[in-house]
């Protein structure tokens, strides 16, 4: 007998009950009485098939019938009706038959007994359940005390199925496989993990574990339910000696839900190799994966070829084309990209086509808003979740937010009632517009919907008012939120400190530590930004205090935050010190160091920078050649910038931007090349900005080059024609130049245009 030393609960597990539930044993009536009358055989099988059809009530007739025709039903009738209630989950009439069943005066048998007590489990009645199970004394078996744990387990009671699991072994019922996977799906609670241990090793002692998948899947959920544990997870996933589809979706699920989406493409790309072929649910959590590491953009290798079992290779059978590397090892195997074509060619549900919407539009990157929308446009219904889907596609890509506008009207023009994510994302939209206007009339049919108070919906309402500079109305949106979460507290803070409103953002800091709500590293972040914003360094300072003490030292986020908070302060050696601690850095705490040397006159440490940067193998970005080039302009390096300038997209595949285009002119204007920074706006491959001219204008100016310097300042008005720096560049210009006369013109003009 295996026993275990556990705690014994505070209160008896099985109170007494005053109801009387089980028919007394004085007058039972045997059961087989019943079936000398002629008509009871007949009655039954008529019974049985109306039951089979689901015809409850007529079934229920039926035993009333028999009854009154003196052919009263026996407990095997009893028992199959019984099940039938439970099967589609009609309790009403299920207590009904246990009535008729008290009424019959019966003699109960524990099969019937049982029955009852998964009826009063199913419908949430526990304490019927209990009350049932207690009334059956020495009748109770091993049936018995499973359909209890499982009783207590279904009805989140996971302290009494233990402890009803602990009884049953110390009155020496030996658990099978039902005992078991109840008992670990109650030690799925974090609180008692420790308890699904100790089951886990019991289980591999009796053998069930080989004996039954479900126990199996059970335990791989325990150790990623409780405490995330996927490393056991998998252990128990490589154990089994034996799987069907359900344990590797269950498995490929649990990676992709818990932040391992690569190890969840790696697992179902090994599922394939194994000759399963993946259902919609095993689809839909790779997809979700996908969605999550952006994977889509190239993959040429066509998977088309029919395999052992003489089924298509899913990705094929999708219209997919799937590249990737495999070894023989899960561990080694690596998912390089996915290539989506054709997939409404397949059998997919709305729900499998919507979340391929989605994984599109995540991966904006690649430009892929357009497929997303060709598999919008070809679905053949759409649902909430699709519109929401491709709504949000177009708010993330970062372009297309009016179309996203559009969007929503034609779906709710369509019938389709939006939800709280819709609303989030059409807000999202508003927001990126700084268009508060149409904003509160998508929040108006939030507000009629009642929906506007939902956090989701609320939190955007938020950041939309804060994107387009109005804090009171984004304070009010967030004083009316019903629940208040992370989400809506960092929207807030963040709009405080993007609007330079610090004093706001730090009186928030500490509500947020009195509602004890907690502060995660976004609020963190938004609190760094704020103090940089008005260069309050103390603040900053004790903000670096506070986050050390919350451990969140080594959050990438947060030390890329103080590195910028030091940078722009003032304080280059504290935010050096914080990047030279860094455990782990990206090319943002690369760059923010860069751009923090570079804007301190640092100009070589900016470059040695990046070039170890290049060493470590961090790719970088847009902005980091706008400090890099800023750097070789502040030194006059430059032969150094042009090199850096032509690797941009020779080297690192980086297209240059209008920013870039500038620092060279202004790197060609400091050094005195004003002819070659004219050739080289010249040779630009779109219109050169008013930034551009504005650069040459400054150089102009410096080098006292007015016939130039005219010119530049003609091109920023006939781009901006009220832009007072033009005026002010080009009257200095004049100025230096001691042309008085043309000073008084320029400012004559510009005192006319205010």
């Amino acid at each position: 007998m295996i026993t275990l030393s556990l705690p014994s609960p505070a209160q008896p597990l099985l109170p007494s009950s005053s109801k009387t539930l089980n028919p007394s044993r004085q007058n039972i009536i045997p059961s087989s009485d019943s079936r000398k009358n002629p008509n009871f055989e007949p009655f039954k099988n008529s019974l049985i098939r109306q039951l089979d059809v689901g015809h409850l009530r007529y079934a229920i007739s039926t035993l009333d019938l028999m009854t009154q025709q003196n052919a009263p039903p026996d407990l095997t009738t009893y028992s199959i009706i019984l099940k039938s209630c439970i099967r589609f989950r009609n309790f009403q009439l299920g207590k009904l038959v246990h009535r008729k069943l008290i009424q019959s005066r019966l003699e109960l048998d524990s099969v019937v007994l049982n029955t009852l007590i998964s009826l009063y489990s199913k419908c949430g009645d526990v304490d019927t359940a209990r009350s049932v199970f207690e009334g059956m004394g020495n009748r109770r078996d091993l049936v018995s005390w499973s359909a209890m744990v499982s009783c207590f387990e279904n009805n989140s009671m996971e302290l009494q199925a233990n402890c009803t699991f602990l009884d049953m072994l110390e009155l020496g019922f030996y658990p099978n496989e039902y005992c078991f996977t109840a008992v670990i799906r109650a030690s799925s609670n974090g609180k008692y993990s420790w308890i699904g241990e100790i089951i886990y090793g019991s289980v591999l002692k009796t053998g069930y574990f080989e004996a039954d998948i479900c126990v199996g899947c059970e335990l791989i959920d325990m150790f990623a339910k409780s405490s995330g544990d996927l490393g056991s997870a998998y252990k128990v996933f490589e154990k089994m000696p034996e799987r069907n589809l359900v344990t590797w979706t269950l498995m490929i699920t649990r990676f992709a839900q818990l932040g391992c989406a690569r190890d969840a493409i790696n697992l179902f790309l090994y599922m394939e190799l194994s000759d399963y072929a993946p259902d919609r649910f095993s689809f839909s959590s790779v997809l979700s994966a996908c969605t999550e590491l952006g994977l889509l953009a190239s993959g040429k290798q066509l998977c088309d070829a029919p395999n052992s079992r003489g089924h298509f290779f899913f990705f094929s059978s999708l219209g997919f084309n799937l590249q990737f590397l495999y070894m023989p090892k899960y561990e080694k195997l690596h998912c390089s990209n996915i290539f989506l074509q054709n997939v409404l060619k397949a059998t997919i549900r709305p729900s499998s086509c919507s979340r391929l919407v989605n994984m599109y539009a995540k991966c904006t990157e690649d430009g892929l808003v357009n497929d997303s929308r060709k598999t919008f446009d070809q679905m053949p219904a759409h649902n909430v979740m699709s519109w929401t889907a491709i709504i949000t596609a177009y708010v993330q890509s970062g372009k297309c937010d009016k179309e996203a506008i559009e969007l929503f009207c034609r779906m709710i023009s369509g019938q389709i009632q939006p939800n709280q994510f819709s609303f989030s994302s059409v807000l999202k939209a508003c927001g990126n517009l700084s268009d508060p206007y149409i904003g509160e009339q998508v929040y108006g049919y939030a507000l009629k919907l009642g929906l506007a108070f939902v956090n989701c919906a609320g939190n955007s309402l938020i950041s939309m008012y804060a994107k387009s500079g109005r804090m009171e109305d984004a304070r009010k949106a967030f004083d009316i939120l019903f629940e208040k979460n992370f989400v809506s507290y960092n929207a807030i803070v963040d709009g405080y400190a993007k609007n330079v409103k610090s004093e706001e953002t730090f009186l928030l800091f500490n509500e947020i530590t009195d509602t004890g709500i907690g502060i995660n590293a976004f609020t963190f972040a938004s609190l760094l930004s704020g103090a940089a914003s008005i260069s309050a360094m103390g603040k900053g300072e004790q903000i670096h205090g506070r986050l050390l003490k919350e451990g969140f030292e080594s959050n990438q986020c947060i030390c890329n935050a103080l590195i910028s908070m030091y940078s722009r302060c003032g304080n280059i050696e504290s935010a050096f010190q914080v990047f030279y601690q860094m455990e782990d850095r990206n090319v943002i705490s690369c760059t923010s160091m860069i751009t923090g040397f570079a804007k301190h006159g640092f100009a070589a440490r900016a470059l040695e920078m990046f070039h170890k940067m290049l060493e470590t193998g961090t790719k970088p970005n847009e902005i980091t050649f706008v400090a890099v080039l800023s750097s070789c302009s502040h030194i006059g390096m430059i032969s150094e910038g042009r090199k850096h300038f032509n690797s941009m997209y020779e080297v690192h595949g980086i297209v240059p931007r209008m920013e870039h285009y500038a620092c060279m002119v202004d790197l060609l204007g400091r050094s005195g090349l004003l002819v070659e920074a004219m050739e080289f706006i010249n040779s630009m491959p779109f219109m050169a900005d008013a930034l551009v001219w504005r650069t040459l204008l400054g150089a102009c100016r410096v080098h006292g080059n007015t016939e130039l310097g005219k010119h530049a300042a003609e091109m920023i008005l006939e781009q901006e024609p009220d832009d007072p720096a033009a005026y002010i560049l080009l009257s200095n210009l004049h100025a230096s130049a001691g042309q008085w006369r043309d000073v008084a013109k320029i400012r004559k003009a510009w005192k006319s245009k205010i």
